[in-house]
This record gives C-alpha cells, sequence and structure tokens, in this order.
C-alpha cells in the first residue's frame, strides 16, 4: 500500500539498531484489527516485543511472557519511529 514503505523502513532501521540484531519485515497469517485499517487505505505495520516464538513466550495464556526491557526497547523503536515520520512533515 503507498506509504506503508516508509513506515515498515522506519520500524526495522530502528528495530535493528536498539535490538542489536538484523530485523526483516515478514507477513504473518494473524488475524487482527489492524487488517480493517488497511482496508480503510490506512498503512498498517504490526510489531511487537518479546520472545519471537509463541512458545517461547508462552502466549496466549495466563501466563504469557514479557521482559519489561523487551517492552521498553519495543517502544523506543516506536517512538523512534514516529519521530522520523512526522519529521518528514515539518
Amino acid at each position: 500500500m503507498p506509504g506503508q514503505h516508509k513506515l515498515v523502513e522506519a520500524i526495522t532501521r530502528h528495530g535493528t539498531n536498539i535490538m542489536d540484531q538484523e530485523i526483516k519485515p515478514q507477513g504473518s497469517p494473524l488475524y487482527t484489527d489492524a487488517r480493517l485499517y488497511s482496508a480503510a487505505g490506512i498503512p498498517t505495520v504490526l510489531y511487537g516485543a518479546g520472545p519471537h516464538t509463541l512458545l517461547e513466550a508462552n502466549g496466549h495464556r495466563a501466563d504469557e511472557k514479557l521482559k519489561l526491557d523487551d517492552l521498553y526497547k519495543a517502544t523506543l523503536v516506536i517512538a523512534l519511529a514516529i519521530h522520523d515520520l512526522l519529521g518528514e512533515q515539518a
């Protein structure tokens, strides 16, 4: 979708720098509300913090795991990406 590449580029660039490992965009067959934004023409990217697999995260269970440091880093990635995108409009 037009404009989406800017969002993906900003997130992958900052994610790679902050996480100290290469972050690559990939598709995922998840069912989320993001599809509604995409259908409305809004560039949409899903980006999450924490373990790389549902098994590592104990995902979708009562004791799902996320290290607070991973959450902090992911929040910083998104904040920097938004800063970049808003800076383009100035």
